[in-house]
């Protein structure tokens, strides 16, 4: 499948960047909404083209068919717009200063009113400082808390309303807001509340402490949103680093000139010197060189490339120096179209609606229906001064409902869950990941970093015709130690980790592809592949049949010979991780699927899935096919993780519901993911799923505290106890069932930090 197939056959559904915040991810207005408009087909369109800039076109995830020219918030939903087009800019985000900004300063204010209020509960702090002295010093503090630094949420809440989608903001926005209007009412105006309401000095219990403390957490998730959200744009700078920043193009005269990569053009002859990058994607005309393709292939070992061979852009030349023509340049690369594939599956996933925005959607019409029909009731049947009594329990009821405890009740659970995480080598990179894991039945790995090592090591030396194995594996190592191939690496450590000591090398020759010759101690010594040794005249048909055994283990085999003999061969393969073999029994045992995607060869990745277990292998897929298969499966219902450590898992890392990347992996894999195992083994999966099973039921419980507060206190602040006992809510009572409520919250969510995740 091409990837603009794969992208067009799997248009982008949607995804909240979340972070640790009680309610949908809106930010900063800069301008709010005006001046967007809709695009009816835009939902499937992908991203076309890298760019960098600030004029640029934005989106919703959650609405794609929306755009507007420059940063906003989206009018349906109200959450942050995001580039349409994949951003190499790494500047301040103006969103993250601002939330940061108004969330220090809301702190610092409100840290004296919450000591003011609280310690007059619970400490008894009336007796040193009048009631009527406290509301007014709250009054000066909390103020700017509301209406400035919480005055984002009352532009999203307004449109909420505007566009009939309630969410947690519409919450916060009506509970703060009536809080702060009560209690300024309160302040001022003490005497036109009942009696009943009034304390020892006249004054009235206010709420301004709830109305800040809401917006100072609301506005602590907001920030860190943000901050996880900018995180997502790593794997596009990490990608965009791969391509090098100049070229060398061949003039018509001959000469070189190195220009910068935007003015290359298709038909250019650019040169690849040794340890530079392919700048474009091409074919060789002059030349050759052993290229590094791992960023492509997953595949660990080079590949020789000559005249009319491909090469890839951000893929590295090891050895060699060789001329190609431009093929594809810019948005066209693959590399390119790697990038965009990343940036459209970071924007496009669904979103999990948190359990508060799926309660908030009735939560908040039921409150507001429930203090109309309270204030009704009291106006009617309410005892003189009915318009009084009636205004001050439909208000009662709003204070009540006001979600204090909600605002605890996510981040305070996400926070110790990740730091519980890190203690076992998980790191978390936001709650959307830790919400999804839970819920994963698909697990899709890499071989390459994944189950496997990594890195080729010799795991066989086999001798015949009395040749002594030490001896040939010396010989062959001191030939070895001249090459720069990635197997000959590999023999060079296994004769050193053996203690054998390496011989001076002459008349070294290295053919690109084929092995190395040279001449060591007196002796010739021949090395490579069967076709190679053949070439010398040297038959390894005796060898042929344990040769193949070794290869159907996914092994290389490197033939030998000595002044014209065949002397064995040595194979090499990357080992499996020690603790793969158990991890995947426990993945199995908890009904996870099995899927191995790699761009290895068929007989290399199903060796090792026959070695491993594992019925369900893919092989040989390019970068962009593996997004396309995670997008498959999730088309059939699956919840998919996909774990991978390179570069070419970034696209399918992306796509997945939850991207884990091996500690040990690249740069692009960790910032396309959004769980980091810092062990670098699949066991990390296992303990990332008990971390998330134990987060989640713990995030439950406390919306089930916070909530149960509301609900059991609103009937009570509608007055259902007066017709019966005379007994109406006492302010006093409303604000310690709030702290209450708040620490039953803060006191679950810190179990979290005993929870065993099987390390």
């Amino acid at each position: 499948m091409t990837l603009k197939a794969a992208l067009t056959a799997n248009p982008p559904g949607h995804h909240v960047h979340a972070g640790p915040s009680t309610g949908a991810a809106c930010h900063h207005d800069h301008g709010a909404h005006h001046g967007a408009h809709v695009h009816p087909a835009a939902a499937g369109t992908p991203s076309p083209a890298i760019t960098g800039g600030d004029s640029v076109e934005y989106t919703c995830p959650m609405h794609p068919q929306v755009r507007q020219a420059g940063p906003g918030t989206c009018p349906i939903c109200g959450m942050a717009l995001e580039p349409v087009l994949a951003s190499a800019g790494t500047g301040d985000n103006p969103e993250l200063r601002d939330m940061s900004r108004r969330f220090w300063l809301a702190l610092v204010l409100t840290a004296p009113v919450f000591a003011l209020e609280m310690g007059a509960h619970l400490f008894g702090l009336h007796h040193f400082i009048e009631p009527r002295v406290s509301n007014w010093v709250q009054l000066a503090l909390a103020t700017p808390v509301v209406w400035w630094a919480g005055w984002p949420f009352f532009v999203r809440a307004l449109a909420s309303v505007r566009n009939l989608s309630l969410n947690m903001f519409s919450l916060v926005a009506l509970g703060t807001g009536v809080a702060w209007s009560y209690s300024l009412v309160g302040t001022l105006l003490p005497q036109a509340f009942p009696a009943a309401f009034h304390l020892a000095d006249g004054s009235v219990a206010v709420y301004f402490e709830a109305a800040a403390v809401i917006t100072v957490l609301v506005l602590l998730g907001q920030v860190l949103e943000l901050r996880a959200r900018e995180k997502t744009s790593g794997a596009i700078r990490a990608l965009l680093e791969l391509v090098p920043k100049t070229a060398i193009r061949l003039k018509a005269d001959g000469t070189d000139e190195t220009v910068p990569m935007d003015s290359l053009q298709v038909g250019d002859l650019l040169r690849v010197r040794p340890g530079e990058k392919v700048p474009v994607d091409g074919q060789v005309t002059e030349g050759r060189g052993t290229v590094d393709e791992s960023l492509v292939t997953g595949e660990p070992m080079p590949v020789a490339k000559a005249v009319a061979s491909q090469v890839t852009a951000g893929t590295l030349n090891q050895t060699g120096s060789f001329v190609m023509r431009a093929e594809k340049v810019g948005a066209d690369t693959l590399l390119s179209r790697i990038v965009d594939m990343v940036a459209s599956a970071q924007r496009s996933r669904a979103p999990i609606q948190r359990m508060a925005d799926q309660v908030a959607g009735w939560f908040v019409p039921a409150v507001i229906a429930v203090a109309a029909l309270t204030f009704v009731a009291w106006l009617a049947w309410g005892p003189s001064p009915s318009a009084s009594h009636a205004l001050i329990a439909a208000v009662a009821v709003l204070i009540i409902a006001c979600p204090c405890a909600l605002g605890l009740a996510t981040p305070m659970s996400i926070m110790v869950g990740v730091g519980r995480g890190a203690q076992s080598g998980v790191l978390i990179r936001d709650a959307e990941a830790l919400e999804r894991m839970e819920k994963v039945d698909t697990l899709v790995f890499d071989k390459t970093g994944t189950l496997t090592e990594g890195r080729p090591q010799v795991v066989d030396v086999v001798t015949m015709g009395g040749f002594d194995a030490a001896d040939v594996l010396r010989k062959l190592a001191s030939v070895e130690r001249a090459s720069e191939h990635p197997l000959a690496a590999a023999i060079v450590q296994e004769a050193q980790g053996r203690g054998l000591g390496l011989l001076p090398v002459a008349d070294f020759d290295s053919p690109v592809g084929k092995g190395v010759v040279g001449v060591v101690g007196g002796t010739q010594v021949v090395c490579g592949s069967a076709a190679y040794l053949a070439e010398s005249g040297i038959a390894v048909d005796v060898l042929q049949a344990q040769a193949e055994s070794q290869r159907a283990r996914a092994a290389t085999v490197i033939f030998v010979a000595i002044d014209g003999h065949l002397a064995g061969y040595v194979a090499i393969a990357e080992p499996v991780k020690g603790s793969t073999v158990p991890a995947l029994a426990q993945l199995r045992l908890a009904g996870i699927r099995l899927v191995m995607l790699t761009g290895d060869g068929r007989t290399t990745a199903e060796a090792v899935g026959r070695e491993l277990g594992i019925d369900e292998v893919i092989a040989e897929v390019l970068p962009q096919d593996k997004a396309a298969v995670v997008k498959r499966l999730q088309a059939e219902g699956r919840v998919v993780a996909m774990a991978g450590d390179g570069v070419n898992d970034a696209p399918g890392l992306a796509a997945a519901d939850v991207g884990v990347a091996m500690g040990g992996g690249t740069d692009v894999a960790m910032e396309s993911a959004g769980v980091t195992l810092l062990h670098g083994d699949l066991m990390g999966i296992v303990r990332a799923r008990a971390l998330s099973r134990a987060t989640m039921r713990n995030i439950r419980q406390n919306l089930f505290l916070s909530f149960a507060y509301n609900v059991a206190g609103i009937p009570i602040a509608a007055g259902l106890l007066y017709p019966f006992f005379g007994v109406l809510l006492s302010p006093q009572l409303a604000a310690a069932a709030m702290a209450l409520s708040s620490v039953s919250v803060i006191a679950n969510a810190l179990r979290l930090r005993k929870s065993r995740l099987g390390d």
